[in-house]
């Protein structure tokens, strides 16, 4: 209730504002009272690379590159999974402020995936210093391409959650539909495995689930220094524009009655 007070009105404050009260606030409040804070943020993906590299390694040990592959691709699909969760339950999460203070209730939705966001940028750098100091650095193109798809990515995730948190409110066994597809969705995006094992007519069935392009074209860029074609940067664009679209459009058509369902 406390962040009621604080969190500024179409009239009293920015939008910006806004955004940072409720990024600080929620920073805040996952990370009080634990020692490590922020950290464990990168303890969780980390753990997951070791273990899964320790057990998958041996599988894979002729692809010189597998352990780079598995860690960007552990990383990008934990921000979309952590991202989709939060943003899903958001405006039941932080609903009081809906009643309490007028601004768009999208900002709660978007804000929410703040601290995903955060762990994401600082992987990036740890990734882009080690490829450095390894003798591989990535070219100022890959660099570009990179922050391209995680743009991408957070627009995609930005899509569900607008679509998701909405309509958690009317149907609460949504979150528990999500976690069981999301259970599915890692193994259905090539991250603990090599795509190149399966048969090549199969790989446009994985592509349709979209963190597969972006964890793929992400590998392209960083690990193998190869740019993925023009027509595979527009098919995701097409992509990422469609999920967006409809999670605004279905925003919009039941964000007006959400604080009904709260």
């Amino acid at each position: 209730m406390a962040l009621a007070a604080t969190v500024p009105g179409r009239r009293g404050g920015s939008l910006g504002g806004l955004v940072w009260t409720l990024v600080r606030t929620d920073f805040k409040a996952r990370y009080h009272g634990t020692p490590t804070g922020f950290a464990w943020a990168l303890l969780k993906p980390v753990t997951m690379f070791l273990v899964l590299m320790g057990v998958f390694s041996f599988i894979f040990a002729a692809d010189p590159n597998y352990k780079l592959n598995l860690i960007v691709g552990l990383f990008l699909w934990d921000f979309f999974a952590e991202s989709t969760k939060v943003g899903l339950a958001s405006l039941h999460a932080k609903g009081f402020l809906l009643t309490k203070a007028r601004f768009p209730s999208w900002v709660v939705v978007v804000a929410s995936a703040a601290n995903p966001v955060i762990t994401l940028l600082v992987f990036t750098a740890t990734i882009t210093a080690f490829l450095t100091a390894s003798r591989h650095p990535p070219s100022l193109e890959a660099l570009g391409l990179f922050a391209l798809y995680l743009a991408q990515l957070f627009l995609i995730a930005a899509g569900f959650s607008l679509a998701a948190s909405v309509l958690f409110l009317r149907w609460r066994d949504l979150n528990q539909i999500w976690d069981v597809a999301l259970q599915a969705g890692f193994f259905i995006a090539p991250i603990v495995y090599p795509l190149k094992i399966l048969p090549e007519r199969f790989h446009i069935y994985l592509y349709l689930w979209p963190p597969t392009p972006v964890i793929q074209f992400s590998r392209a860029v960083l690990v193998d220094a190869k740019v993925p074609t023009l027509r595979a940067h527009l098919c995701l664009a097409l992509v990422t524009a469609v999920i967006l679209g409809t999670g605004l459009a279905i925003f919009r058509r039941y964000a007006p009655r959400a604080a009904e369902y709260l």
